[in-house]
């Protein structure tokens, strides 16, 4: 039953929302539910207590999985197993730590509560008094949408809203909101306009926050009746494999949100932000970054003024995220509740800024391209006044640099960004060095023992001239490099760009698939400062290659795809690093690795797939044969059977002979059983009839489908594939224990 509001925290009568929040919600790392207890949130509550909350981290969320029935009045119940001590002691636990407590719930009359018509807390009337059965409550299609022209309905949505108060709810996380995103559509402002009225009513502040992929249309209407809005999907991928959540999400979800933060920059602001989700650093690379992409989205989403709630496991708080995420001058780009704006887009770069009631201009220099590059915009652009220089204070590397007056630059890594607080020089001021920059470029890819030319750009772009400039390039252990220019240049003049040029040499051997080296290199410098003493200076830039060895005979290679594809071996193991869109119908972007004219009749063949990473959960892998591997549009006599880490096993094949695969297991896009990694798959032949098995065991082997394929050749080409499922976002398959018999 509702209970009268309990007493807020002391601190709870100040504004509720005149800045983003900050904190944690469960659902990126906790969604599969083992974790999402009790303890479970305890311990990350004491997590942020005891490292995050004197930045400013105070928000505990809990998302989805925390009900698993209802009450007596058609309203969410907590899980006893779960917390079995209830949710207002939860609540109340997080309160005494200086913390808040935060709750999910989506719009509409759940179905089980319309069906059993449970009465309306308070009142005379019943579930099916107020809600339509024939329109769903939420773009989830999980309940009846509530006709809020029908006695009962405001007084169900208060009895809501004094419950949570009851129990010290401090943030409801209101999902499936439309118009907007999700599996139906359906309109929901007068659900949010009533929840507006029922919080106010409780007299406690809670922060209402909807979800997710809001239309941008009805901006006004969220900005008059809660608190934020999720202006997409969610930033996870969902790409982990044998049920895991981590990786948490990737570069191309996370990336997807820079034409939003253009977007909806006019509607962000105090009392009502734009939230672009979670916050996926925290677990160093479980959370599916790099250090530069991590750096990337906490730059982006504190331009944005963005709720900063972190998806990661603050139990497995890795030691150089927290210096990421407790970085108080990035923080305050965040809290000043600015929006930015978008100055300038290209294909690889953009640019973001705004400016601060003092005057300063925070800019954001993204680097959005697989290689480093320089990224520069007018100060004009960027909203500065006329100057003949600037002072940069990098707010990542804490260091001030002096910029001439023409453009603001900085040699950004790939996926990175150069973060800085801008205002024009001030004179009288403590001399500062010149802003200066090191670009490292080398092939994306390399072969063990393969050379290659490494090139680092020292750039000048301050009112100085930087003397004494001297490159190194100190490689990992396995790597050689030897200087094939100057690496030593007595001055650099503002403006001018200076090459140090290396041939690299990669290591002779790899110990795994597909290893990724990191490439460092540094220039130290120094500058006048208009004293006896000089200054002294330096700039860093890093590239990374990845690495493969050479795939031996028998094994031939062949991609399909627009983007290349990668292929390793290291002793029985071998890989495949391929995007593609898919191998069903007239889609057929693959790599493969292959036997030419190894499949006849009586051929059985067995691999086993030891991994699989990639971004999109439409990925397979797996046996492929046809009369011709190579050719890819057209060639008929085409089977695979394989496994896709999310959505199972399948056998596809040619039923007409036309070259492309059109039948199947199941429905293109789904799969049997529950796929787990490592997994065995198998494919027989007799005559024209081929018959795919999986095993999780290697042992016990499932049949999956048997298919005559009239068209096969008597000897075809078999051998191992790999498709994303997904144009530009290259997937890595991993195999071990490749065999083929009866040839």
């Amino acid at each position: 039953m509702a209970a009268p509001a309990s007493e807020a925290p002391a601190d709870s009568t100040a504004s509720l929302s005149s800045t983003p929040p900050m904190g944690w919600s469960s659902w990126s790392a906790l969604r599969e539910g083992g974790s999402l207890t009790q303890d479970g949130i305890k311990a990350q509550a004491r997590v942020m207590h005891d490292k995050l909350q004197r930045y400013g981290y105070r928000y505990i969320n809990i998302d989805a999985g925390w009900s698993d029935h209802l009450d007596a009045y058609g309203r969410d119940a907590w899980d006893t197993t779960r917390f079995p001590d209830g949710l207002p002691a939860l609540a109340a636990y997080l309160h005494g730590l200086g913390l808040k407590f935060g709750i999910y719930l989506t719009p509409g009359v759940p179905i089980e509560a319309y069906q059993k018509n449970l009465p309306v807390y308070g009142t005379p009337y019943h579930m099916q008094d107020i809600a339509d059965p024939t329109r769903p409550g939420n773009t989830h299609n999980d309940s009846y949408r509530i006709d809020f022209g029908k006695p009962g309905a405001q007084e169900y949505v208060q009895s809501y809203a004094d419950l949570f108060a009851s129990w010290g709810v401090d943030y409801i996380k209101m999902d499936f909101v439309g118009p907007g995103g999700g599996l139906v559509p359906t309109d929901n402002r007068p659900d949010m306009k009533a929840w507006h009225q029922a919080i106010a009513a409780t007299g406690r502040p809670m922060h209402l926050e909807l979800s997710n992929s809001l239309s941008i249309a009805d901006a006004a209407t969220w900005q008059a009746t809660s608190n934020g809005w999720r202006t997409g999907g969610d930033v996870e991928c969902y790409c982990g494999v044998n049920g895991s959540s981590t990786p948490l999400t990737s570069w191309q979800r996370m990336s997807a949100r820079f034409d939003q933060v253009a977007d909806w920059q006019p509607y962000g602001g105090p009392g009502a932000f734009n939230d672009y989700d979670s916050i996926e650093v925290g677990n160093g690379g479980d959370g599916g970054l790099t250090p530069d992409e991590r750096r990337t989205q906490l730059s982006l989403w504190s331009l944005a003024a963005s709720p900063l709630l972190l998806g990661t496991d603050l139990t497995k708080l890795y030691g150089p995220d927290l210096e990421l995420l407790a970085n108080r001058a990035v923080i305050a780009v965040d809290q000043d509740a600015i929006d930015a704006s978008r100055v300038s887009k290209s294909a690889t770069a953009q640019v973001f800024a705004k400016t601060e009631s003092n005057g300063d201009v925070i800019i954001g220099l993204f680097n959005t391209g697989p290689a480093a590059q320089t990224v520069s915009v007018a100060p004009g652009a960027a909203g500065l006044p006329a100057s003949s220089s600037y002072r940069l204070d990098n707010l990542w590397t804490h260091r001030v640099t002096r910029a001439a007056g023409s453009v603001i630059a900085a040699s950004v890594p790939a996926h990175g960004v150069a973060l800085f607080r801008v205002r024009p020089w001030a004179t009288g001021t403590a001399p500062a060095g010149p802003q200066t920059g090191l670009t490292v470029t080398a092939p994306d890819t390399l072969k063990t023992g393969q050379q290659a030319t490494v090139t680092a750009d020292f750039t000048n772009w301050g009112t100085t001239a930087a003397t004494g400039v001297h490159v190194t390039l100190p490689v990992p252990k396995g790597w050689r490099a030897t200087p094939l220019s100057r690496t030593s240049f007595v001055s650099v003049a503002p403006g001018a760009t200076v090459r140090a040029t290396y041939r690299v040499t990669a290591p002779a051997s790899i110990a795994q698939l597909f290893p990724t080296a990191r490439l460092d290199a540094t220039a130290g410098f120094r500058w006048n400062t208009g004293t006896r003493v000089p200054g002294i200076g330096s700039a860093a830039g890093h590239t990374s290659v990845l690495l493969g060895a050479p795939v031996r005979a028998p094994f031939r290679t062949f991609a399909s795809t627009p983007e290349p594809a990668q292929f390793s071996q290291v002793g029985t193991a071998v890989g495949i690093r391929a995007a593609g869109a898919d191998v069903y119908g007239p889609s057929n972007g693959y790599g493969a690795l292959y036997l030419p004219g190894a499949e006849q009749d009586g051929s059985s063949t067995t691999v086993r797939v030891t991994g699989q990473q990639y971004q999109n959960s439409g990925a397979k892998t797996g046996i492929m044969v046809r009369n011709d591997i190579t050719a890819a549009n057209s060639s008929p006599g085409y089977v695979t059977v394989g496994v896709s880490a999310k959505k199972g096993y399948f056998m596809q094949w040619d039923a007409d002979g036309d070259g492309r695969l059109d039948s199947g297991t199941v429905a293109n896009g789904s799969g049997v059983g529950k796929p787990v990694l490592p997994s065995w798959i198998r494919l027989v032949r007799s005559g024209t009839a081929y018959t795919g098995y999986y095993s999780t065991d290697g042992t016990a082997w499932t049949p999956l489908s048997t298919a005559n394929i009239p068209s096969a050749a008597t000897a075809q080409d078999v051998g191992l594939f790999g498709t994303a499922h997904n144009p530009g976002y290259p997937s890595e398959d991993d195999f071990a224990d490749f065999t083929t018999t009866g040839h």
